[in-house]
């Protein structure tokens, strides 16, 4: 056998090799998600928990407030609270997504003169947005307050839940926490503001104090919240030697963050688009249905954020990692690791729906109040709403990590669109259910577009892979 021979059946056999473990691979169970979730169980479980016990919190102090303030007074309190959170949502930059993606890069490098600059960036962004919002929501209730049926009579107050939205900068400090991996703070520091709020709703019932009182411990609470939040930032930020971003280098910063920026105004509007459906929906309601049924709705939607919060959460652990890995992990191991996390979602989710199927009417009107009954069939609605969210959770943080802002941007203002046309038709002839089903328009085109981009990427990156698999160097043939 001559040695061209020799070298071209060597080179086929490590091609047949390598196609035949590709074919076992694909042919093999998909552990390999499992595997790879496995390290991050712990974190996942402690923010589950710590969120789930803080929802829980939340819906004793919304009960109180029900059951204090009447349908009519509590959706007038749930249009103050959608105004300051839709100004919010629309303004605010969630610097902590751009954040954790060049912070990991500038990791490599280890220097932490421009690491603390470039946390300054985010924090600067923060607090700009922050009292840009406070004040966008005061001019809201203003000019609009007669037509979302706030009145003018509740424009003070209005005014008043805008100091804790002006309070509220917390971007670069969930950042630090996420790249700290301190995920046991993330779950449980709202817990004491939760808390205290709870307790002061008891109070107010006791007193049978008015709706005014309510919205002043709503604000206090939130500020109280904000501030322990960025303390224990910063001190994250102190104990992996990051000098203070207060005390950072402030000069030029977008020439030396170059495209920080654009991933930050890409990131931002894509959240803002998501996070808008999920807030002026109250707003739309009051606007042609009335506050009552705002009030109806506001609760629905959050007693169905029991259930979206896993989504949150897993989201929070996995994207910090998958924004360092994914160059590392591949695409075989990134799809199965969405595929575990979209089954995971889906158990919660259906989960969420069969109980609520059961025991939901009875169990809103124990807790809520017998006025709050047509909550139930919002709620079930709702659910299956969520559960198309979740389902695309996995995937919208894998095409972050994998550098596809400007795709995601994309799919949220199409999903926007699809809600808010869906939402116009639906609500002035079905009230809040019409909302409900703006909700579904919303989770199907989402779905389908992140679902699609996410695969089709998958797939064209394992070609590659075992395209150049496949092509063995000149010099590994054997002589």
């Amino acid at each position: 056998m001559t040695s061209t021979e020799s070298a071209g059946e060597a080179t086929a056999s490590k091609v047949l090799a390598r196609r035949h473990t590709s074919l076992a691979e694909r042919l093999r169970p998909r552990g390999g998600g499992i595997e790879m979730l496995k390290p991050h169980l712990a974190s996942i479980g402690h923010l589950l928990s710590g969120n789930f016990g803080g929802v829980m919190i939340m819906m004793a102090s919304l009960a109180i407030a029900t059951r204090s303030l009447g349908q009519e007074q509590f959706g007038i309190f749930a249009v103050i609270l959608s105004i300051g959170r839709v100004c919010e949502r629309l303004i605010r930059f969630e610097s902590w997504q751009p954040l954790v993606r060049f912070v990991a890069a500038e990791e490599e490098k280890g220097d932490m003169g421009r690491i603390s600059s470039l946390y300054a960036y985010g924090l600067l962004l923060d607090v700009g947005s922050a009292l840009i919002a406070a004040v966008m929501s005061v001019v809201v209730g203003w000019l609009a307050g007669d037509l979302i049926g706030l009145g003018r009579g509740n424009i003070d107050l209005v005014a008043i839940y805008a100091c804790a939205i002006a309070c509220n900068p917390r971007g670069m400090s969930s950042a630090a926490l996420r790249l700290s991996g301190r995920f046991r703070t993330l779950a449980y520091v709202q817990l004491a503001s939760f808390v205290a709020r709870f307790f002061l709703a008891v109070l107010l019932y006791i007193l049978d104090a008015d709706l005014v009182w309510f919205v002043l411990v709503w604000t206090v609470s939130q500020i109280f919240d904000s501030a322990l939040f960025n303390l224990l930032g910063f001190r994250a930020l102190s104990d992996t030697g990051v000098p203070s971003p207060l005390k950072a280098d402030r000069r030029n910063l977008p020439a030396r963050f170059p495209g920080f920026m654009r991933f930050a105004i890409s990131t931002n509007l894509s959240s803002t688009l998501r996070t808008m459906t999920h807030e002026m929906d109250t707003l739309l309601v009051s606007t042609f249905a009335g506050p009552g049924a705002a009030g109806l709705y506001y609760l629905s939607r959050r007693i169905a954020r029991v259930a979206q919060t896993a989504g949150d959460m897993i989201q929070t652990v996995i994207y910090p990692d998958l924004a360092r890995l994914w160059s590392k992990v591949g695409p075989g191991k990134m799809g199965q690791l969405v595929s575990m996390l979209q089954l995971s979602l889906a158990a919660i989710a259906l989960g969420a729906l069969g109980a609520c199927w059961l025991i939901g009417r009875p169990a809103i009107e124990l807790v809520f109040g017998p006025g709050f009954s047509d909550s139930y069939e919002l709620l079930l609605i709702q659910l299956v709403a969520v559960l198309l969210t979740l389902h695309t959770t996995p995937a919208r943080a894998a095409l972050l990590a994998m550098n596809r802002p400007t795709f995601v941007l994309i799919t949220s203002f199409v999903s926007a669109a699809a809600f808010f046309a869906a939402a116009f038709v639906l609500i002035p002839r079905f009230g809040a259910l019409g909302a409900n089903y703006a909700h579904i328009a919303f989770g199907v085109a989402n779905l389908i577009l992140l679902d699609t981009a996410f695969w089709r990427g998958l797939r064209k990156a394992e070609r590659e892979d075992r395209a150049n698999a496949a092509t063995v160097p000149s010099h590994e043939a054997e002589p």
